[in-house]
């Protein structure tokens, strides 16, 4: 089992609350960025391109706790930037588990072995540690050779430590399905509770424009990666997440399902898409033009198959119908069960 049953339980009974009191719009993940700044210059990423003086900027302890409560979703990611460089970090993870938020802290994991000395193993906390490949692969996406071994040392001490440990795997043009399936089985020998997968979002200020994924091309690559896909492998994300990915159940965003907040703000309309900014939680969800932003209605849009948008609407389905819900169980105890897609797409425009 990937992740804990009081986690499933408390997210289960927190969507299952949002549907009775017939909610459309409700939040299930805050990606809480207290920074941007960060020890690697990947090149397929736009968020370490800010100049030095909002780079240095960092979120208080009182505000990323402010913005948990405000928000009120079970589950808060901490992306960045690298979480660990802000020095108040173990204190915002100790105020958020006094809140009972499940905490996926993001981690390129440099700085993780010399930082567990902070940490406490926690069921509410889990370090989710950056790879996007094997020792090859990773090395040249993250644009600096040593990084996957030190990754993999840092991994190893912290499951020895007894911490939550899981992986994050972000995926681009020219990807070896084989590679990254070996990748899979590395990591579930190494003993990682559960593994994220999600094509790359094309950044406007990435370095690397040539090898973001089209959408053929992600349905192509992931089919190619899941095919007989093998009972040992854990994923802590919807297998509902997994097919649309494979181009075999199609969705529309949910962009309010994970929200940011920042340096700068609340962010709209999503952690990808910076279209401005709000003050407070309320005010990006009622100021928020969610009709103009989708696939087929923002150009920006239109590739992103992205988990942060799409997970929330696979999610939704698991608890919006019996058929949704019966879904997810078969694929979830025989994950190579091809079962009706639906006819109609689920999210941002169903919903509006």
């Amino acid at each position: 089992m990937p992740v804990p049953i009081s986690q499933q339980f408390r997210v289960a009974s927190y969507v299952l609350k949002q549907k009775i009191l017939r909610r459309r719009r409700y939040p299930l993940v805050l990606m809480l960025e207290p920074l941007f700044q960060c020890n690697l210059e990947c090149a397929g990423c736009g968020k370490i391109q800010y100049p030095t003086e909002i780079l240095k900027q960092r979120l208080s302890v009182a505000q990323c706790l402010a913005a948990a409560e405000e928000c009120g979703a079970p589950i808060v990611s901490i992306p960045g930037g690298e979480p660990l460089i802000h020095p108040e970090m173990p204190n915002i993870v100790e105020g958020l588990i006094a809140q009972k938020r499940y905490i996926y802290l993001c981690t390129n994991a440099l700085l993780l072995k010399q930082k567990l000395d902070l940490f406490t193993p926690n069921t509410f906390l889990t370090f989710s540690v950056h790879l996007d490949g094997l020792k090859v692969e990773h090395d040249l996406s993250v644009c600096r050779e040593g990084t996957f071994d030190r990754a993999v040392t840092a991994m190893k001490e912290a499951l020895a430590r007894g911490f939550r440990v899981t992986t994050n795997t972000t995926l681009f043009d020219g990807a070896n399905p084989e590679r990254v399936r070996a990748l899979f089985d590395y990591l579930m020998e190494l003993g990682v509770e559960g593994m994220m997968v999600s094509p790359g979002y094309s950044y406007e200020k990435a370095p690397d424009q040539g090898h973001f994924l089209h959408r053929e091309r992600t349905y192509e690559l992931f089919r190619a990666i899941f095919r007989d896909r093998k009972r040992s492998w854990r994923f802590n994300q919807s297998p509902l997440f997994i097919e649309f990915l494979m181009g075999k159940r199609h969705y529309h965003c949910t962009p309010w399902g994970n929200p940011t907040y920042n340096v700068f703000g609340w962010q709209k309309p999503c952690y990808l898409l910076g279209e401005g900014y709000a003050q407070s939680f309320q005010e990006l969800m009622e100021t928020t033009d969610w009709s103009a932003y989708g696939t087929d209605r923002h150009e920006k849009c239109r590739d992103c198959m992205v988990h942060c948008g799409f997970e929330p609407t696979a999610v939704d389905e698991t608890f919006a119908s019996f058929k949704g819900f019966a879904d997810t169980v078969r694929l979830t105890l025989n994950p190579n069960n091809d079962v009706a897609p639906l006819l109609q797409p689920r999210g941002l425009h169903h919903t509006v």
